[in-house]
């Protein structure tokens, strides 16, 4: 099976999580949103993740505003490529139709109720249902702060989710075979 994350990261934890996610399905291509391009064609499982900004998927002016606050805070590191574009709101809306491929919707976002900070993987999922992908799963994996760093064991649940995703996609392709 060939599985591709994609991901769009400002501060370096959605980047994080998406590298965990692909050491969870054993093998899988992990790319930055904006190097993406049409490297997802023929891919088996398609996995997209961003961060929640504003209640959602985040936009240009949304990473924008994130990488200037820790320039001019000399906080948190900003990840390479953090504003380059397509980002993943413009990459969703050119991605080609999924024809039924699988695909699955990841987010980070603050440690909060999912009413009070959003849930940006949900919006995600929407987008590649409307494109034909059969998404099979999506999951919020938690921030202590706005610029991090994850909650303790959120990356072990990232790696155990790609597992997951693996084995319960591995099972469906082979009773789909033997049907």
């Amino acid at each position: 099976m060939r599985a591709v994350v994609v991901y769009e990261s400002v501060y370096g934890n959605t980047r994080a999580v998406a590298e965990a996610i692909a050491e969870g399905l054993g093998t899988a291509e992990v790319l930055p949103v904006h190097e993406a391009g049409d490297h997802v064609d023929g891919a088996d499982l398609l996995l997209v993740g961003g961060p929640t900004h504003m209640h959602g998927l985040s936009t240009s002016r949304s990473r924008q505003m994130g990488a200037e606050s820790v320039k001019e805070d000399g906080g948190a590191h900003v990840e390479p490529g953090a504003t380059e574009e397509p980002g993943l709101r413009a990459w969703l809306r050119d991605l080609r139709a999924g024809d039924g491929r699988w695909a699955a919707a990841f987010d980070t976002r603050f440690d909060r109720s999912p009413w009070l900070t959003g849930v940006a993987s949900r919006g995600i999922a929407k987008r590649l249902r409307h494109l034909g992908y059969s998404v099979v799963d999506s999951e919020s994996f938690l921030v202590e702060d706005s610029e991090g760093p994850l909650a303790k064991g959120e990356l072990d649940r990232a790696r155990e989710w790609g597992e997951k995703l693996a084995s319960e996609l591995t099972v469906t392709a082979e009773q789909g075979a033997t049907r």
